[in-house]
């Protein structure tokens, strides 16, 4: 009897249609200062069918907002080369092709252009012109410069405009390269870094001064092909053990220096910072205990921090809440800087563990009171990431947290907006979509008005 994969059921099942669909249904009132587009990606297999969450064909679901009003929805699947290529090519372990890759993990905006990201392959640009939102423009390789992947988690120093960004490889060294962009696209600097095997190294760390790199006991492993293992060619390896490295983006050049933490795993942070002496630096991340091998779903994280003293050499770890909980996200204009407040996700995976209870919800953390609040949606109604969208130009000041909700009762899921300084008063509006959202990764909030957002335009183009 064939069973079918928990990644392709309910609200995680690919839709099969792309949608263009105008003034969209509203229950409450959308703020009527947004204006400009929510993009989120995430896997949504052409066949209908993949080996794991992680590698379906990327599809960007949008939605348009003006003056109140939901202007559009559009989905659209990224127009890879591995989306136009038979399904069941087999790409082997030789030679990298770096533009065969799904895109299909964030979707973000540097300089003028918006890339939809997956970490085993180049960027691949989409167009937001209107009349041609959501067309695939094709990959993107900084004027041919970039000869490795990038990373679905590049962060914008919102001091310098800079994109930083790596790229990770499993087959030949450097298995890690960071890079950085200029404020106007231009990729200006590449260095390899030295690690010890192929990590999945899904997510790093920017503050003002450094940059962080997570070397964690997740490991590729090419026995899982040959033996045609379920899951993602990777397995736990505790005995590699587990550590961050900090480079100084004054003298990028210099080694990294490691630092050794307990083995777990961190797919994305939250935040980090450093203090006014550039000696301590704080993490902010979604730390799990291990994975299970294949990358098994399985496993819950938790909010943590992690505390580098560079004078001392020494980190020390602390639990912040115990909460099951993903997707993490700040107001972006505070990447790197102290933020205030963050948001996280929880969100209902009972098609792998049977559990429901106390998931379902977004929560929004006071880091420096510690102080949580939340709100829980009724009905087993599942919410997605939760972006921030700035109501004015201060950063870490008011806004509103916008997230696709799946409603399992009716199949179909909405465009949620709730203040973020009242969370648990609920949705202020809901903008019902003419179609389901299947679960996927993580998206913006692209404002029209740059003045909103950092890395927006090139500063000569402003």
């Amino acid at each position: 009897m064939t069973t079918t994969a928990p990644h392709l059921l309910g609200g995680f099942a690919p839709v099969t249609t792309e949608l263009s669909a105008t003034e969209l249904p509203v229950s409450g009132a959308i703020p009527p200062e947004l204006t400009g587009w929510y993009l989120r990606n995430g896997p949504n297999p052409r066949t209908g069918v993949s080996a794991h969450w992680f590698v379906g064909d990327g599809m960007v679901h949008g939605v348009r907002l003006e003056g109140g009003r939901a202007v559009a929805y559009r989905n659209r699947w990224v127009r890879t080369s591995m989306f136009a290529a038979d399904p069941h090519r087999d790409n082997g372990t030789g030679h990298r092709d770096l533009a065969f890759g799904q895109a299909n993990t964030h979707v973000v905006r540097h300089a003028g252009r918006t890339f939809a990201l997956v970490e085993s392959s180049l960027p691949y640009e989409i167009d937001m012109r209107p009349g041609h939102e959501l067309a695939t423009v094709g990959t993107y390789d900084f004027g041919g410069r970039l000869h490795t992947a990038m990373t679905a988690h590049p962060k914008i120093c919102p001091i310098t405009g800079e994109l930083h960004f790596f790229g990770y490889g499993a087959t030949e060294r450097p298995f890690l390269t960071y890079h950085r962009a200029d404020a106007n696209g231009n990729l200006v600097f590449t260095q390899p870094i030295d690690v010890g095997a192929p990590t999945m190294m899904h997510d790093f760390h920017l503050t003002s001064g450094h940059v962080v790199f997570m070397d964690l006991p997740v490991v590729f492993d090419s026995a899982r092909i040959r033996a045609g293992a379920p899951g993602m060619p990777y397995a736990w390896q505790s005995e590699y053990g587990a550590r961050l490295g900090v480079l100084d983006r004054a003298n990028p050049d210099a080694p990294v220096r490691w630092f050794e933490i307990e083995p777990c795993y961190v797919f994305h942070g939250l935040n980090a910072y450093e203090d006014p002496s550039g000696q301590v630096l704080t993490l902010q991340v979604i730390r799990y205990d291990r994975l299970g091998d294949g990358v098994d779903m399985n496993a819950r994280g938790s909010l943590w921090s992690w505390t580098i003293d560079l004078s001392t050499g020494t980190v020390t770890e602390r639990p912040i809440d115990d909460r099951h909980a993903e997707f993490p996200r700040i107001d972006d204009r505070l990447a790197g800087l102290p933020a205030r407040f963050g948001h996280v996700t929880s969100t209902v995976a009972s098609a792998w563990t049977g559990e429901s209870e106390g998931l379902g919800a977004l929560h929004r953390y006071d880091l420096q009171s510690g102080d949580a609040t939340s709100y829980v949606f009724p009905g087993g109604r599942n919410p997605s990431e939760a972006s921030f969208a700035p109501a004015d130009d201060r950063p870490g000041g008011p806004g509103w947290l916008l997230s696709y909700v799946y409603d399992p009762a009716t199949d179909r899921s909405d465009l949620v907006i709730l203040d973020a300084e009242d969370l648990a008063a609920g949705p202020v509006a809901e903008i019902h979509l003419p179609q389901r959202v299947p679960a996927g990764f993580h998206g913006n909030w692209l404002p029209d008005d740059p003045a909103l957002v950092f890395g927006e335009v090139p500063p000569d183009a402003a």
